[in-house]
């Protein structure tokens, strides 16, 4: 198995990062890739306010994550984690050790390929894996490339490669970081990025989040779980956005619901408590053993308590799984929204739009019927408010 190491302190991570991984994953043929965020860096400072090694680490993660590749891309926390400088050759050492019958192939930036004789037992880096360097431009494979690489080939034993990147916008962290203080550069970020950065605060932003514009708060829901719910969240947006405009509601409180209906769908089932507790949310037994269910109300508290949405946004966040007896116009548009958004395949859903755009009653009695039926083919319990939902409805004559 081919495994390429890329290492960096990834201050912050950005796209050009990915692209390049990308673009060596093909290049080279690599089974997998390893990114290393660096924790003490030997090789210069880390600037003045840069975040701490656990923060580039999430951030890095989350990168990596919006690659949608978890089979065969991962982070590695080895250096974070080790006390002291992160020297290459130890991580080597000990991904040599975990991986002895595999091929490395060690990632780096133009400028570290051509000081790579003067790093920590260079002779222990090329006899461990094999070099590729990044040519982001079109200077950057010329002759010093050459030269370097033949130098370390007769030097050190060295197998090298020259990756020359597609076109790509070239931005250093050093410039974006310089960008970010001036409230600009979220294009050359992964959106989960952008909006961990938003949240912590971090390389000067100073974001209101109890005001964010749709893109901030886009970003910032984005952050908060894995880039495979990316495509759901937005689309439940947009939909419930088209449906408020369909039947008259406010598509800009539909906007804030859909864009944060989710955003804890992937904390513990102690985080949700601990949320539940510090907001004094009452709970019944059902709910306090089930994730699945407590992320409607753990969500509804951070768009109410951290993002400072309004009680139509709460409410209908708090429902959007269970449903309830004499929902509000939005509540149902959420909840049906969350239920048939593009990214939906399951039979019936093609009905259920239409009727979404016909009568939300009929189509809420189809949805809560469908989630119903489900449930008892699976065994699961049936919610007290999701029956007391259609217990209502069909009372009201929706049926």
């Amino acid at each position: 198995m081919k495994i390429g190491v890329y290492g960096g302190t990834f201050n912050p991570p950005h796209l050009v990062h990915l692209i390049s991984a990308r673009f060596a994953m093909e290049y080279l043929g690599l089974d997998r890739l390893i990114f290393m965020p660096t924790g003490d860096p030997p090789h210069k400072e880390l600037p003045a306010h840069s975040p701490p090694a656990q923060k580039r680490l999430e951030m890095m993660i989350l990168a990596a994550d919006s690659m949608l590749l978890p089979s065969r891309v991962e982070v590695d926390q080895m250096e974070v984690r080790r006390e002291g400088k992160s020297y290459t050759a130890d991580t080597l050492s000990e991904l040599h050790e975990q991986y002895p019958d595999d091929e490395l192939w060690l990632l780096m930036g133009t400028d570290m390929f051509l000081t790579l004789q003067n790093w920590k037992k260079p002779e222990t880096i090329c006899e461990l894996a094999h070099l590729a360097a990044f040519a982001r431009t079109q200077a950057d494979t010329g002759e010093m490339l050459e030269i370097q690489g033949k130098y370390l080939s007769e030097t050190f034993g060295a197998k090298c490669a020259v990756i020359q990147l597609p076109q790509i916008t070239p931005v250093s962290s050093t410039q974006l970081r310089d960008l970010l203080e001036k409230g600009e550069g979220r294009e050359y970020l992964p959106a989960a990025v952008y909006g961990y950065i938003l949240r912590d605060a971090l390389y000067g932003t100073h974001a209101d989040l109890r005001n964010l514009n749709h893109e901030d708060m886009t970003a910032c829901s984005l952050s908060m779980v894995y880039a495979k719910r990316h495509a759901h969240i937005l689309g439940v947006a947009e939909t419930a956005v088209d449906l408020a405009r369909h039947w008259g509601e406010d598509e800009e409180l539909a906007f804030r619901a859909g864009i944060l209906h989710d955003c804890t769908k992937y904390l513990t089932l102690e985080e949700h408590l601990a949320i539940c507790g510090k907001y004094g949310m009452e709970l019944d037994d059902m709910e306090r053993q089930s994730a699945k269910l407590l992320h409607s109300k753990t969500g509804a508290a951070l768009a109410r308590n951290l993002y400072g949405q309004p009680d139509e946004v709460y409410w209908a966040i708090y429902w959007h799984t269970t449903g309830k007896a004499d929902m509000t116009k939005l509540e149902k548009i959420i909840y049906l929204a969350d239920y048939m958004e593009p990214n939906r395949k399951f039979d019936g859903v093609e009905e259920l739009r239409r009727l979404c755009y016909e009568d939300l009653d009929k189509a809420l009695l189809l949805g809560v019927g469908m989630s119903i039926e489900d449930l008892n083919q699976r065994g699961v319990p049936i919610h007290k408010n999701t029956q007391a939902a259609m217990d209502w409805l069909l009372k009201h004559g929706k049926g």
